[in-house]
């Protein structure tokens, strides 16, 4: 199932780059924002571009969507705990791979994202320098995003 894709990587390196992309939505209702997964049971697996058919959830989707979850709830808990009106806005995280890695089509390719930009579009009347003390402390406190900022050490376990 993999070998055509293996073979195409091989031959154009640059149709194994891949965006994928999150989103949340941060209504007016309290702290909390809604991550669209599209499934109610996330069944997670191969990512068409390492032979999937795509019926299944990708866990790089998934670890976008935990972090637009975790930092769209926690930009909400600070700029509440701030005294900040956010009406509501969008939060999105896109992340860039190269499935030469993960197909061991390359090794000098990384196995995992290379980039990951994560960006917010409220609806405030805040300041600037409110927003930057806003990011600053939702950076500080945001767990998915300080655990890809500094990963923790993981131990594996195979029995």
């Amino acid at each position: 199932m993999q070998a055509p894709l293996k073979e195409r990587y091989r031959e154009d390196p640059a149709q194994a780059l891949i965006t994928l992309r999150a989103n949340a939505e941060l209504d007016g209702l309290g702290i909390s924002c809604k991550v669209e997964t599209g499934r109610a049971v996330v069944e997670a697996g191969l990512h068409p571009a390492t032979g999937g058919d795509g019926s299944l959830a990708c866990s790089g989707d998934m670890l976008l969507e935990a972090l637009v979850a975790c930092s769209g709830v926690t930009l909400r808990a600070v700029a509440t705990s701030l005294g900040l009106e956010i009406r509501g806005g969008t939060v999105r995280a896109e992340g860039d791979l190269d499935f030469r890695g993960t197909l061991g089509v390359d090794k000098s390719a990384p196995v995992g994202f290379q980039a990951i930009r994560l960006s917010f579009d409220l609806d405030t009347d805040a300041s600037e320098e409110q927003l930057a003390t806003l990011r600053k402390l939702t950076e500080r406190y945001c767990v998915v995003y300080q655990t890809l900022r500094t990963p923790p050490e993981i131990e594996v376990r195979l029995a």
